[in-house]
């Protein structure tokens, strides 16, 4: 409880509190409140759940919700009562995946749940439909788990004594860590003390310069002083305690640059990001161009 409070403080630009009092929770991007992949993308505004494809408008499609996350063609919503919903085409059309759960991670090919109790538990998406069929039945993966991520040709979990943990079967792979993000062919992660990791592939740069053109076999400090992590399928962002947002990868270069500042939250899809600022306005743009001002959540 002490350590999970420490971590919290340090990590001030992060709404975690609503998810629980003992262990930390992540979704797709920097925050619960926000989740892209691919075209397909999710806002928070207060416990409404807004969802949009590409330029469009986000449209409410769940209230009581505490958490959303996309996978490529699917939605996502987690409840005050600890429900965890799912649809794809129709938003009208939920169905509960799980009950009893404090927070989610999700991706093309699956789905990480995290229970009340620590267990972490893993819902695979056949991959003879592409990560885009039926949800199978859960198997139990950890317990004592704070955080995961779908990264759809690697996963990783990380335990509450630090350690991050890959599939398949999951080999330690680094300690101390806060987060992790991963995406097609790379990942990153977040140290318990702001430095961002790298490993994977880096041909279009989402790893900055560390294994630059190639693919990383191990991980590699990208940036420091960070207090959240989103990553992209070719480009990464980072978000500052004082809420600066920063960006590196495709159409932007190997070294982070600031973008915006007084950010809440922010996601990376496959061709551009969306950030949330603190007055509740959501920006959206493609890679390495400039930000623009696409939705203000109601007051």
């Amino acid at each position: 409880m002490t350590k999970c409070k420490a971590i919290l403080a340090a990590l001030a630009v992060l709404t975690l509190n609503a998810f629980c009092e003992d262990r930390l929770a992540y979704a797709d991007s920097t925050s619960p409140r926000l989740a892209a992949y691919y075209d397909l993308k999710m806002l928070l505004c207060g416990d409404t759940a807004y969802q949009w494809r590409e330029s469009s408008q986000p449209q409410p499609v769940a209230t009581n919700v505490v958490q959303v996350g996309v996978g490529r063609d699917a939605g996502y919503a987690l409840t005050r009562t600890g429900d965890l919903l799912t649809w794809q085409d129709n938003p009208a059309e939920k169905r509960r995946l799980l009950d009893r759960v404090s927070w989610f991670a999700a991706g093309r090919t699956g789905v990480f749940a995290g229970r009340q109790d620590g267990t972490l538990l893993y819902l695979d998406r056949p991959k003879r439909w592409l990560g885009e069929g039926s949800v199978a039945a859960p198997e139990t993966v950890a317990r004592d788990v704070i955080a995961a991520s779908i990264g759809d040709s690697a996963n990783y979990y990380v335990r509450r004594d630090g350690k991050l943990e890959p599939t398949d079967r999951f080999v330690a792979v680094a300690s101390a860590v806060a987060a992790v993000k991963a995406h097609t062919g790379h990942a990153l992660h977040l140290t318990q003390t702001g430095t961002v990791m790298g490993t994977g592939g880096n041909i279009y740069g989402p790893l900055g310069r560390h294994g630059i053109g190639d693919k990383a076999i191990s991980w590699g400090a990208i940036f420091e002083n960070a207090a959240a992590i989103a990553t992209g399928s070719s480009h990464s962002l980072a978000i500052k305690a004082d809420g600066s947002l920063w960006r590196w990868g495709r159409d932007i270069g190997l070294e982070p640059v600031k973008v915006l500042d007084d950010v809440a939250a922010a996601a990376a899809d496959q061709s551009g990001s969306v950030a949330l600022l603190k007055d509740g306005s959501l920006w959206q743009w493609a890679r390495g161009e400039t930000p623009e001002r696409h939705f203000q959540c109601p007051r």
